[in-house]
């Protein structure tokens, strides 16, 4: 029996080898599955945030392309007769110029033949002195008998036979006597301001520059009635004229001088005209102002000399003149090696094109004070120049008749590393500033795209959310894992990470519309409840120690925070009905008053309701994951700090509290993180208010919230389009930094600990 018995064992063992092996080939598949699936998914991971950083990399990448210009045409026109105003209309296939002979010519933008003339009856048997054009299809005439003559030269696009045909006309829309005593303009700038409002000044081949303001004005029974005035701007001794311009706006003219004067003259008042200023834009003895032009928007003048020199000019307040205003240089642009001979302005930004004698031709940014583009016409002085209404093409007289039309592609001309990063002095302000204002209502606006503000903005309201956050969060996971109850952290625990569930959107908005109202009200009872809950807890605590044995004994260890919880309660309800007591006897009775001496303001949605919204969205990560690396201190460290003599405090402030550093730096790292991406909070909960101020009472812009805002409106592929995604390059970069920062951190201290 005890043979068989064996033999039944022996052979039941051998039939589980098998099996066990079985067991083992299973495991180790399954182990070499789940080690590739996972591989594969840091991988997928890891090239998933490669695809989105090389994708923005590819929007962003554009703004930095140069520009670039060909010439698309060239050719010889005016043989014996001279052409003033040369033009192309927006499709840039014909040249309209108009003749010396008092016609408008329309020229093949190809090779220069004559397409049509037309005849302008004002102008018949009459010699053009003078011309100048004044927005988009108005041109001035003045003749060499000192008539003047407006025209509009619209073109009328039609399909014929399936290809586009422009046909071209004159209209005349006025014609008035610039001088009565037949002295023929040598210099003339016009504006046509509204349908029935023209400016005109001009400077007589001998005397001084005259304005002309013709308007036209519709009483209750619709009778028009012109009027028309005239004034004499009235020269320095510095020298005569040279250069004229009038605003778009018609409201300031300019005068430039043989000895490199500027003379800005406020036309609001055209009965009585106001000398603002007069300075000195080439400050050399005998260098004259030889080109003036406006950009878009009326204010800013870009003035060149006769040594090459150009600067962009317009009217700075000054409190110390008599008018309140100066003509300020404010953007000094690359100087020409030879004298400016003409300036044309682009009709849709700040791009300036700028010529000198010798036959260059340089295409300028006013405000980044950029050099986009050096061409050349060849060594002849360039006489005339024009932008293209779409402002994609540029056209140069020279001096002998020859007209170049370049083709040119600058797509993002306002973006530099100094427009972006640095301090620029914008069209309106007092000094150059930071300034994130990316729309505007017209296409007069000047775009301002300073990310200073923005990245300002982040940090300032991360900042102010983990100053409210780190601490509660840090102490309170510290309390949570070292001195409460089991039942009582059984509750805490589970209750602080439901909160992480709560979307960013539901707390801004309770954050905007409910609470920042509220705080409007009680803030000097906020502030009060900052001093008063903390001495009522340390009160409390001295309190509880001297109280006796037996009453302490009654409470189980790690419940005393029970206790506070009423105290807390109290503390706020104290603050609150004393909400107006504080106000008078801290702030004078207005908290906003006190403020202002200060030079700081108080906002509705402001940093300090982005503290608390924010804060009470990163506490629950940042107290989760301190408190599993507080719970997770080797017990025997714990024991042993004891049994040394330490109290619970001393062993959980230098022992657990180092030990854990690691898992406590990088919850304070994903709460930083959390708090730079956060966006719908503070979105709502601030004003979205791009200033550079620490003030806790203010609100700020981030570049989040710019993102989430501005992006689904701004035009594919347009210099905002492509700024906002610089925003989010920047944002993706520094979180790459500070993670791996963290990261860094975090092994060291982890070396440093692990040892214990």
């Amino acid at each position: 029996a005890g043979m068989q018995a064996a033999r039944a064992v022996a052979a039941g063992g051998t039939a589980a080898v098998p099996a066990r092996a079985r067991t083992l080939r299973r495991r180790r598949a399954v182990d070499a599955v789940a080690s590739r699936v996972v591989s594969a998914g840091g991988m997928a991971t890891i090239a998933g945030i490669g695809a989105i950083f090389a994708f923005i990399c590819i929007e962003v990448a554009p703004l930095w392309k140069s520009p670039r210009a060909a010439v698309s045409s060239q050719f010889r026109v005016g043989e014996g007769e001279r052409l003033f105003v040369p033009a192309t209309e927006e499709y840039r296939e014909i040249l309209e110029v108009v003749a010396e002979g008092g016609t408008v010519q329309f020229r093949d933008a190809g090779d220069g033949r004559v397409i049509q003339e037309l005849t302008v009856p004002s102008l018949s048997g009459r010699t053009v002195a003078a011309a100048a054009r004044a927005g988009k299809d108005q041109v001035f005439v003045a003749a060499t008998d000192g008539s003047l003559v407006a025209l509009r030269i619209p073109f009328e696009v039609r399909r014929q036979a399936g290809e586009r045909v422009l046909r071209p006309r004159v209209v005349e829309s006025g014609a008035w006597v610039l001088s009565n005593t037949g002295d023929p303009p040598r210099l003339l700038a016009a504006s046509a301001p509204s349908e029935s409002g023209v400016v005109v000044v001009a400077v007589p081949a001998s005397g001084q520059p005259a304005m002309l303001a013709v308007s036209e004005t519709r009483d209750l029974f619709d009778r028009v009635q012109r009027s028309e005035v005239r004034r004499d701007l009235a020269l320095p001794a510095q020298g005569a004229a040279t250069a004229v311009e009038v605003s778009a706006n018609g409201r300031r003219a300019y005068v430039g001088t043989a000895d490199g004067f500027v003379q800005y003259w406020d036309l609001t008042d055209k009965e009585a005209l106001r000398l603002v200023d007069t300075v000195d834009v080439t400050q050399a003895r005998g260098v004259g102002v030889t080109a003036m032009k406006s950009l878009i928007g009326g204010q800013s003048l870009a003035v060149g000399s006769a040594d090459g020199a150009v600067g962009v000019w317009f009217p700075v307040r000054d409190p110390a003149r008599d008018g309140g205003w100066r003509l300020q240089r404010v953007h000094v642009l690359e100087a020409h090696p030879a004298a400016v001979t003409a300036i044309a302005v682009s009709p849709r930004d700040r791009r300036i094109l700028t010529a000198d004698a010798a036959g260059n031709v340089w295409l300028r940014h006013a405000t980044t004070e950029r050099t986009l583009l050096k061409l050349r016409t060849g060594a002849r002085p360039v006489s005339d120049l024009a932008f293209s209404p779409k402002a994609n093409g540029a056209l140069a007289v020279a001096s002998d008749g020859e007209v170049t039309n370049w083709d040119v592609v600058s797509p993002h001309p306002e973006i530099s590393l100094r427009s972006l990063f640095g301090k620029v002095w914008y069209e309106g302000y007092d000094a150059p500033a930071y300034v994130w204002q990316s729309t505007g209502g017209t296409d007069d606006f000047e775009p301002k795209l300073s990310l200073v503000p923005l990245i300002f903005g982040t940090m300032k309201g991360t900042l102010y959310g983990l100053l409210f956050a780190v601490p509660i969060a840090v102490l309170a996971a510290l309390y949570t894992s070292q001195f409460t109850h089991p039942r009582i952290r059984a509750v805490v625990k589970p209750t602080v990470e439901i909160m992480a569930a709560l979307p960013s959107v539901v707390l801004g908005f309770l954050a905007g519309l409910w609470l920042a109202p509220l705080a409007e009200r009680i803030v000097p009872a906020v502030l009060a409840m900052h001093v008063v809950i903390p001495l009522l807890m340390v009160a409390a605590g001295a309190l509880w120690t001297k109280m006796p044995g037996g009453v302490r004994a009654r409470l189980h260890p790690g419940t005393e925070v029970v206790l506070l919880i009423p105290l807390i309660v109290l503390g706020m309800v104290v603050c609150l009905s004393a909400n107006d007591a504080i106000e008078w006897l801290c702030f004078g009775g207005d908290f906003r008053a006190w403020l202002q001496p200060a030079g700081l303001r108080y906002d509705q949605r402001n940093c300090l309701v982005v503290g608390f919204a924010m804060g009470f969205a990163v506490i629950p990560v940042i107290f989760t994951i301190s408190e599993d690396a507080l719970s997770n201190v080797p017990q025997r460290l714990i024991s042993g700090s004891l049994a040394l003599g330490a109290t619970p405090w001393q062993t959980a402030m230098r022992v657990v509290f180092p030990t854990a550093s690691p898992g406590i730096f990088s919850a304070i790292m994903i709460g930083f993180g959390r708090a730079v991406g956060e966006t719908m909070i503070v979105l709502m909960a601030t004003g979205n208010t791009p200033v550079l101020e620490w003030n806790l009472f203010t609100g700020m812009r981030t570049l989040s919230a710019s993102i989430a805002v501005e992006i689904p409106e701004a035009p594919y592929g347009s210099t905002l389009y492509r700024v906002l995604f610089l925003a989010a390059l920047l944002l993706f970069i520094a979180t790459f930094i500070v993670n791996t920062a963290a990261e860094l951190v975090r092994m060291r201290l982890r070396r440093r600990y692990q040892q214990l």
